[in-house]
């Protein structure tokens, strides 16, 4: 593929796309794979990535995931790839994590010729250069760094340096004769105009996959994702899919087409079940009618069917970090897309506006937690995980709830009669004396007054200025035995503490109503 031979040994390359196939120019990622494997180049090459690419198995990140093909790594998300996450682990590269829109933007304005990501975003965090900023691994601590703290008007802020890739990977759907590309059919345009600014401003080259060309009549003004002007190099994949389940969904793209049943085409799409739907269920008692809300990857993300199955997901404005706006959220591979989204937003947009304090209440994942408030998503069982959106959304929503089980590794639980039974306990303790990494300060919530929640199956925390507090427990469980003697410290116990509500013990059959509500300020038609 002649795209492929355009990349020279120790390029810079900054790509696009998401799990589940959103936006994954594969082809060109396999050529490039097939390339090195048979030649030994391109080698020593540095991968960006804001979003988790792949398919967990060959696809995606994996497929730059051989010894000696890249030295350097900034990404994102990077559960989708566990072979990059070995090459992580065993310092065979230098492994950076930074927050999915600090990424993105950070493209964006490099691409712009602006000095950097000038941002709170990381702030408090292992993102912030008095930490590691970053760095995920023995390597990546000995490179030069990412980062740097400035002082504006008397407040301390990040500086994430230039970047300037050599090359950008980018997908769309179709493209005229000029190579102005369109990504009118897919499930969404995440940061792909930022990724080729950012490489072609830099001297740089854009090489575009698209499934098919189209006369410039043809390939209207309004849908182009990324004008020519940018482009160098297309690559047609007739046989490209729209996402990882090869099954293209007109509705998944915002489109007015008729579409096949939704069952048939997409998995993810079912009610939670066992210990995430007692967690998801709880979780959606917290969120008030009216709101704008964001739900996250994981547990979070089954919070939407829950609310769906109550009918109340359409009184509320719900966004995820890939750029959607409402519709009927995808859960799990292909979380980020939504069946009939009401808008499609570039992701450098949607972190605009969580950075910017956009969301009411975020929900999100819980990998550790500590006494002090703080959680790890980043860095769990001594892989790298990175942070997705996480930070991003969490610093900039008004509220936060974490989701997550107390503990993991074998945990089996059973919800009937409104009550929980804890059927074998998790060997792993997820409430520690101290998290592996920040990914949230609790410290600097709590000094801002941000109320956050700690959601699991068997107790409820809040966030107090003197750190963790649990306010619920499960019915059914012993507080001593089941929660206090299963946690590394010793929480402040509530002296109003109560039984969560019992209609998140209704058994899987079942999801009871419960809502709280407000007036809305504006009418969502």
């Amino acid at each position: 593929m002649d795209c492929a031979d355009l990349v020279n040994d120790g390029a810079t390359i900054a790509v696009t796309g998401n799990g589940g196939g959103m936006l994954e120019p594969d082809a060109i990622f396999a050529a490039l794979e097939s390339r090195f494997l048979a030649t030994g180049h391109p080698k020593n090459l540095t991968l960006i990535h804001a979003l988790g690419i792949g398919d967990g198995k060959a696809r995606g990140i994996s497929r730059f995931a051989h010894k000696g093909m890249v030295g350097r790594v900034i990404g994102g998300h990077w559960s989708w790839s566990p072979q990059m996450q070995r090459l992580a682990r065993d310092n065979d590269i230098e492994a950076f994590t930074l927050p999915s829109g600090v990424i993105s933007l950070l493209l964006r304005e490099s691409g712009a010729g602006r000095p950097g990501l000038i941002t709170h975003v990381g702030l408090g965090t292992t993102y912030d250069p008095r930490e590691t900023g970053g760095a995920a691994n023995e390597a990546a601590k000995l490179a030069v760094p990412l980062s740097e703290i400035v002082v504006l008007g008397g407040n301390k802020y990040i500086r994430y340096l230039p970047i300037h890739p050599d090359f950008a990977i980018i997908r769309g759907t179709y493209c005229d004769q000029t190579g102005n590309i369109s990504g009118a059919e897919e499930a969404g345009d995440l940061d792909v105009y930022s990724v080729a600014l950012a490489a072609k401003n830099a001297g740089g080259q854009v090489l575009a996959q698209v499934r098919e060309t189209r006369k410039a009549e043809a390939c209207y003004a309004r849908l182009v994702s990324v004008p020519g002007v940018l482009v160098d190099c297309v690559v047609k994949i007739a046989d490209q899919p729209q996402t990882h389940f090869r099954n293209d969904q007109p509705s998944v793209a915002g489109l007015p087409h008729a579409t096949a049943p939704i069952g048939e085409a997409f998995e993810g799409l079912t009610l939670p079940q066992g210990a995430r739907a007692i967690i998801a269920r709880r979780a959606a008692d917290e969120i008030i009618d009216g709101q704008s809300v964001n739900f996250g990857f994981g547990i979070p993300g089954g919070i939407a069917a829950i609310l769906e199955s109550r009918g109340s997901i359409g009184k509320i404005w719900v966004t995820v970090e890939q750029g959607i706006h409402n519709g009927r959220l995808i859960d799990g591979p292909l979380f980020g897309a939504a069946i009939n989204p009401q808008a499609i937003m570039r992701s450098t947009d949607q972190f605009d506006y969580y950075s910017g304090g956009g969301a009411d209440i975020a929900f999100l994942g819980a990998g550790e937690c500590d006494a002090a408030g703080n959680v790890n998503v980043s860095q769990l069982g001594g892989d790298v995980v990175g942070p997705g959106g996480f930070v991003d959304i969490s610093q900039g929503a008004k509220q936060v709830v974490f989701c997550g089980t107390f503990e993991t590794g074998g945990l089996r639980v059973a919800a009937a009669k409104q009550t929980l039974s804890i059927e074998n306990y998790g060997r792993i303790p997820k409430f520690v004396d101290q998290v592996r990494e920040v990914t949230f300060a609790g410290a600097l919530a709590a000094a801002t007054g941000k109320p956050v929640t700690y959601i699991t199956e068997r107790a409820v925390f809040q966030l107090t200025a003197t750190g963790m507090e649990l306010i619920e427990i499960a019915p059914g469980v012993d507080l001593q035995k089941d929660i206090l003697d299963r946690m590394s410290f010793a929480p402040r116990v509530s002296e109003n503490l109560t039984l969560m509500p019992a209609h998140c013990f209704v058994g899987d059959e079942t999801c009871a109503k419960s809502s709280k509500s407000k007036a809305l300020g504006a009418t969502h038609v």
